[in-house]
């Protein structure tokens, strides 16, 4: 049974009726870009295969009842006029966060009963908590006709997370859910939401790129993320700029030497410039055809998360390490680090190789097997039914 049909028929066993729709939104993997996107930035994003899928029905009487196949328990339900920021430590702040968001915005909602199932790995660096909330925020702005576009209706699912949910994360996950395509990465200025769709077919090119995701779990709200983010703040700050992609690549040293002292925020400042930079050289270097010279970027990326952004873990060092000594083109960690993924971009021939040699990396470190598949640049959130 395919998804939308679990869906639907659970739907119906639990609200006795039939669905008004399902739709789907993807997680997603960050090519390069990371950390740059709440530094006003650029990001490199694409959306994954797996997907969040949500069976969805009007309600008019001010309740939100809510349910996901992946957890235990029962339908919760909740009252519209009573949801409030931060009032809910479980997986369901997460959709109701975003009919706030959309209530706050002024946006008709009167309540809707949803079914949820997923496939995104969740605590991966994936971004399945994104995927869950565009997926109801898009079934939504269909079924109440609110005629949003996805990179508002990504807007909104931010302001979900940072306001009702509290975890201070930017604007990436939530737009890659939304307005990615098939066979593409995102280009995305995060600072005016611009966007590019940029040609990413690793397979036409006899190449692939795996996840490999390290069991490691992490959490955003945790606190470490939340001071990097207060860190560049400071940069910024002391720089004199309203953000750090204000500062040049050129000016980058001159930038370092006035900060003087403060060795902890010259560092973040550092990854954040030199990353901006990366993403720009392989949008380069990928729209004019040269995709296997990414690879060294991918490796410089990950040297600068783990030593001056210093989010890395021994077990996303063991991979990138590992899969570039076994033939890899290019590795590093993805996602807001501390655990989570890894990806390693290599020939279709090598693939074999690298997967079996992290999976003996992990046993003979003692680390927990890792899960390793292969990332398809897929299609953004949509209606299946």
């Amino acid at each position: 049974m395919g998804a939308e049909q679990q869906v639907s028929t659970g739907f119906a066993e639990l609200y006795g009726t039939t669905p008004e729709g399902v739709w789907a939104a993807p997680g997603r993997v960050n090519l390069i870009g990371e950390h740059t996107d709440y530094n006003d930035g650029f990001v490199m994003p694409f959306a994954l295969p797996h997907t969040a899928v949500a069976a969805v029905s009007r309600r008019t009487d001010g309740r939100l009842r809510l349910h996901s196949a992946d957890v235990e328990g029962g339908v919760a339900e909740l009252r519209l006029d009573d949801l409030a920021p931060e009032s809910d430590r479980s997986w369901t702040a997460y959709p109701a966060g975003v009919v706030w968001a959309l209530r706050e915005a002024g946006h008709p909602v009167t309540g809707a009963d949803i079914h949820l199932t997923s496939t995104v790995p969740s605590g991966a660096g994936l971004s399945s908590s994104a995927a869950l909330e565009v997926v109801v925020a898009l079934a939504l702005n269909d079924l109440f006709e609110l005629g949003l576009p996805g990179w508002q209706l990504a807007r909104l699912c931010q302001r979900a997370e940072n306001v009702y949910v509290g975890a201070p994360t930017g604007i990436m996950d939530q737009t890659a859910s939304a307005c990615c395509e098939t066979g593409h990465a995102l280009f995305l200025d995060t600072r005016d939401l611009s966007q590019k769709q940029i040609p990413f077919d690793l397979a036409a090119e006899g190449m692939r790129l795996l996840v490999v995701d390290t069991q490691v779990k992490h959490a955003h709200s945790d606190g470490e993320y939340g001071k990097r983010r207060a860190g560049c703040e400071k940069g910024a700050a002391l720089l004199g700029v309203d953000a750090l992609r204000d500062i040049p690549y050129a000016e980058l040293d001159a930038a370092l030497e006035r900060l003087g002292d403060e060795e902890e925020v010259r560092r973040l400042v550092r990854h954040v410039v030199t990353e901006d930079q990366r993403v720009e050289r392989v949008v380069s270097l990928l729209e004019s055809g040269e995709t296997r010279a990414i690879g060294p970027l991918l490796v410089e990326g990950h040297a600068s998360l783990r030593d001056d952004f210093r989010i890395s873990c021994p077990e996303l060092d063991l991979v990138v390490d590992t899969a570039l000594a076994n033939g890899a083109l290019g590795a590093r960690m993805t996602g807001g680090g501390f655990g989570g993924s890894a990806i390693v971009l290599a020939e279709a021939a090598d693939v074999d190789t690298i997967g079996k040699a992290v999976e003996e990396a992990f046993a003979a470190a003692g680390f927990t097997a890792p899960r390793i598949f292969e990332a398809v640049p897929s299609a953004g959130a949509r209606r299946l039914v």
